[in-house]
């Protein structure tokens, strides 16, 4: 048999694979998926491992590991830049802000162009290189315009790359650095597409198909692979980037997040998880939660209407432009039967909640992401606080790209502090004196924080929502009595406590401090994982400014509550 058929999913025939199709030769329909002989991967005495993953070992890390599950033939026909086997990483401060220990990130920053582009790019045009393409067109909105063009030019492949004129420059500019034809069309981006389709049926020219054609969903169905493996490797305790193939158990999340636009991602990750249950490699596929901006969100809006049929907008208004598809087209039905089938949902967010989210992100766990997966967080954010994904689902966010170009709505234009130091500063007798004047005018923090908690990542979240803010000096103590010496001491502006610990518990501290005189005018903010009895309420009745509960407050709430209190 051949390693591979294409199958319709329209009218379900299947044909042997000679080269990029675009219909179904029986019906004329779009959308082909790659089928694989799975019978060739016997299990190898009894056990649930496979002989397909024996052979990851002699592969490395990096997506091709998986290529006997991969549309190509003959390896050295293979484009790669080192893509896939990114890092799956654990939200460790998000974690502890939202209540919820199960969130792991797929760091899809790391790819060759800085996004999860990269996979669809390295499968299609090692498609493209096997089937002698020399020549293509592909539209997009940005993050496959750079993989394509940077593939491309490995590859020897000249690239005709359409994109909406919304798109940043600095993309285009990095599109024309690999030299790709950079056509920009003022107008949407499903009008872009169009146009693309027309040049290339005019010219002549091989059209990407995206999500319809197999190469750009086999390319992301290796995320689904790699976050099993992973995974399987975390409960085990071994390092997930060091891949072992068969030595642990693979595992699927309860959860996949993604921001949609054309629907790629998940489609692929949902292939790929539907493949390794038929290599008995895992029982289920995750719930998906798919997060689309408010502004252009016509799967969501259809999703919440009931309706199978997606109900297009015609006129995206958000400044996400990588999300800004208003026709989804028949990839909704693909997504709708998915969550129908393994549980899910769709949400929307605001641009706003996107842009605050990416800084959190940031701020919180230092990882800088696009706009576009800043959605997917937000989404998640929302999800958590609602109910819908509980605290004790593993969950995995796809952090689609890096973010580039930053954005001014995420930091505004004055985001560096000026520091002037003159010639005699650096070379005369007031030197010492003149580079500490001109260094202690940078710190302008005038308001001290004590912070009062037994449990170090607790004191480092609050810590960290702190110091992100940029104006607190900040005291800390790990237990009761040393944490009264502290305030006795320094007498801050304001004391974050958390109630239970041992020996001198919050309680006796906040009526310590009231009973001082010096001290009774400190305001007091008490966060806290204990549910109080009415005789605990009342014993902090009208002493402490607020009362947070840990794991469901945002680095927002704090803030807020912290300038309430400052004087």
């Amino acid at each position: 048999m051949e390693k591979f058929l294409i199958a319709c999913r329209a009218c379900g025939a299947q044909q042997p694979y000679t080269k990029p199709g675009a219909t179904c030769p029986e019906c004329g329909a779009g959308w082909l998926d790659a089928l694989y002989d799975f019978g060739r991967f016997q299990p190898q005495n009894g056990h649930i491992h496979t002989t397909w993953v024996h052979s990851l070992k002699k592969y490395g890390a990096s997506l091709w590991r998986y290529r006997d599950l991969l549309p190509i033939h003959d390896d050295r026909n293979i484009i790669t830049m080192g893509e896939g086997w990114t890092p799956l990483l654990p939200a460790q401060n998000l974690g502890l802000m939202l209540g919820h220990n199960h969130i792991y990130i797929k760091d899809e920053r790391q790819g060759p162009t800085g996004s999860f582009k990269d996979r669809q790019a390295a499968i299609a045009i090692s498609v493209m290189k096997e089937a002698g393409i020399t020549e293509a067109v592909v539209s997009s909105t940005g993050n496959v315009a750079i993989a394509y063009a940077a593939y491309c030019a490995r590859a020897g492949i000249k690239v005709w790359v359409f994109v909406p004129s919304s798109v940043p420059v600095e993309k285009m500019r990095e599109v024309a650095l690999y030299g790709a034809e950079v056509i920009k069309v003022a107008g949407t981006y499903d009008l872009t597409k169009q146009v693309a389709a027309e040049f290339a049926a005019s010219k002549n020219i091989f059209l990407d198909r995206g999500i319809k054609g197999i190469a750009a969903k086999e390319g992301m169905k290796t995320i689904a692979f790699e976050i099993a493996e992973q995974l399987g490797m975390i409960q085990a305790g071994a390092d997930p980037m060091l891949p072992n193939g068969d030595q642990h158990p693979w595992q699927t999340p309860d959860w996949y997040l993604q921001s949609v636009s054309g629907g790629l991602g998940p489609v692929g990750v949902m292939k790929g998880f539907a493949e390794l249950q038929q290599l008995g490699l895992v029982q289920k596929a995750p719930k998906l939660a798919l997060f689309q901006p408010s502004g252009c969100a016509p799967m969501v809006n259809s999703f919440h209407k009931g309706l199978t049929k997606a109900e297009d907008v015609a006129d995206p208004m958000t400044d996400i432009i990588t999300l800004a598809t208003g026709q989804p087209g028949e990839v909704y039905e693909v997504l709708y039967d998915l969550i129908q089938r393994h549980g899910g949902t769709f949400a929307a967010v605001t641009d706003s909640e996107a842009f605050r989210a990416l800084r959190v992100v940031a701020e919180m766990d230092g990882i800088s992401v696009e706009p576009a997966t800043a959605v997917a967080f937000a989404g998640l954010f929302k999800l958590i606080h609602s109910g819908v994904i509980a605290p004790n689902e593993v969950v995995v966010v796809n952090c689609s790209g890096h973010t580039f170009p930053v954005e001014k709505q995420i930091i505004g234009e004055h985001f560096t502090r000026d520091m002037t130091v003159t010639d005699e500063d650096i070379t005369g007798r007031q030197r010492s004196e003149g580079l500490l004047t001109a260094l202690e005018e940078l710190d302008s923090r005038v308001h001290r924080i004590a912070i009062i908690e037994d449990n170090p990542d607790s004191a480092r979240l609050i810590r960290r929502i702190l110091q992100a803010q940029g104006d607190f000096l900040i005291d800390e103590a790990h237990d009761g009595k040393t944490g009264l010496q502290l305030i006795q001491q320094h007498a801050p502006n304001l004391i974050i406590l958390d109630l239970m610990m041992p020996g001198l518990d919050g309680f006796d501290i906040v009526e310590a401090v009231k009973r001082d005189r010096r001290l009774s005018h400190i305001p007091i903010i008490v966060i806290t994982a204990k549910e109080l009895s009415a005789i605990e309420s009342k014993r902090l009745s009208g002493k402490i400014e607020a009362l947070l509960q840990k794991g469901t407050f945002m680095d927002s709430d704090l803030l807020s509550d912290i300038r309430q209190a400052l004087p």
